[in-house]
């Protein structure tokens, strides 16, 4: 009976987190539509309670399984399509049952379940229609299992959407309003897909890409301020926001490292400087208040725009844990915490690239594996996916963005190019 009651529990108390209201500074932002209005006091959207699903079978499905074949990886792991899911991009495996969120670049949020528990998704649809999401790229679970969607210039909290997402009607909290999250004349369509995660401290961590390839010097303070080209953290009320990390050109993907609690995050790399340089990063955060070193340095490579490279280096940079390739692209990253897997990858870090677009021999498309050292720095990178780039044509048939674990102890990986789901699976040779 008490699990039964969750769910209800969690209802009341976001209803008492809608009524208490959100007094926090923010910037003044539009007016939310009337369906977020509507959504927040818990009445109807007038939206049509049938929620049409994507087609699970068929040409398209056959068509990337086919691909799949082509995908390399160490003896005894298992590459299968899980889910057909549009757009895929950043991932959220729900706490209880056999289902998770999918964000996008575009408009839509998708709920993916796996209603018979047979390893492959059932059903795929819509979550909350009834709202104009803008780029709900960034979806993360709360401690408590709260949905959180980070948008390009918003931050919605969804209670229990893991259990009332069957409807297009579902409880909603905006944790920070439409044009709150950078200054609305700071909009771009260049780098505006944020990624959350919850930390040890209960907060939530938001990646904020800045949308040049370069800052202009006249833009560094208000990006500093506002932790544009960083990562911010608040509480889940959106009050007592601080900036967390600076010196970031575009990250895409973090995790907290579940041993130490630290913050691990990419950083894609500056566009026309050639095909060697920069390099891309893995960063690792142990406190706030780091800089990692954009726009002066990214990785070992001094930056020319803007004539950044005339500078003194500051002192204060907090070197990469790891160097990519180049224009790979690294987005998304997860922490292994299964027990499917060999002993080598428990508690590694599972990083994915997703192909370059500015090379002239395209590279990427592939997972990488991180091991750590005893003292939680970064060991060797390897990696632990390939395929989904054709070497000889410079053919992409899939590009990744996103890992996840679920709860057996597989791996997720979103393919936003293929708009499907892979699921990675281990068994002993």
């Amino acid at each position: 009976m008490k699990h039964l009651d969750r769910p209800f529990a969690l209802g009341l108390l976001a209803g008492a987190l809608l009524l208490a209201g959100v007094a926090r500074a923010q910037p003044a932002a539009p007016a939310a539509p009337a369906n977020i209005d509507k959504l927040k006091q818990f009445k109807v959207s007038g939206t049509d309670l049938n929620i049409p699903p994507v087609p699970q079978e068929g040409r398209n499905a056959n068509a990337i399984r086919e691909n799949l074949k082509r995908v390399k990886l160490p003896p005894g792991f298992r590459i299968d399509l899980y889910a057909v899911v549009p757009d895929a991009r950043h991932m959220a495996v729900a706490p209880t049952t056999n289902m998770l969120f999918v964000g996008t670049r575009k408009t839509t949020v998708w709920a993916v379940t796996d209603r018979n528990s047979d390893g492959m998704a059932d059903e795929v649809k819509p979550f909350a229609p009834s709202l104009n999401f803008k780029n709900p790229n960034g979806v993360c679970w709360t401690r408590d299992g709260f949905l959180i969607v980070a948008e390009h210039n918003r931050v919605l909290n969804f209670p229990a959407a893991e259990f009332f997402y069957e409807g297009p009607d579902v409880a909603v909290a905006e944790v920070v309003p439409q044009g709150g999250l950078i200054p609305v004349e700071e909009e771009s369509f260049n780098h505006g897909a944020r990624t959350c995660r919850i930390g040890p401290d209960k907060k939530l961590y938001v990646t904020l890409g800045q949308p040049f390839n370069v800052p202009p010097r006249e833009k560094l303070d208000l990006y500093n301020k506002w932790g544009i080209g960083g990562i911010v953290r608040m509480e889940l009320d959106g009050s007592k926001r601080e900036v967390f990390a600076t010196g970031v050109r575009n990250s895409v993907g973090m995790d907290f490292n579940p041993k130490d609690g630290t913050l691990w995050f990419t950083d894609n790399q500056t566009d026309g400087m050639g095909d060697d340089i920069p390099n891309g990063e893995i960063n690792r955060a142990t406190k706030a208040g780091q800089f990692f070193g954009y726009p002066w340095i990214q990785g070992k490579t001094r930056i020319t725009e803007h004539q950044y490279d005339k500078d003194p280096l500051p002192s204060n940079v907090t070197p990469a844990q790891v160097l990519t390739e180049a224009h790979a692209a690294d987005l998304g990253l997860v922490f292994y915490t299964g027990r499917q897997f060999p002993a080598k990858y428990q508690g590694g870090l599972f990083s994915v690239q997703h192909g370059s677009w500015n090379r002239t021999k395209p590279n990427g498309a592939q997972l990488l594996f991180t091991s750590l050292k005893p003292d939680g720095t970064a060991d060797k990178t390897e990696v632990f996916a390939s395929g989904w780039l054709d070497g000889e044509t410079g053919t992409l048939r899939g590009r990744p963005v996103d890992v996840a674990v679920m709860k057996d102890g597989s791996l997720l990986v979103s393919d936003d190019y293929a708009g499907a789901l892979y699921r990675i699976t281990y068994q002993q040779p």
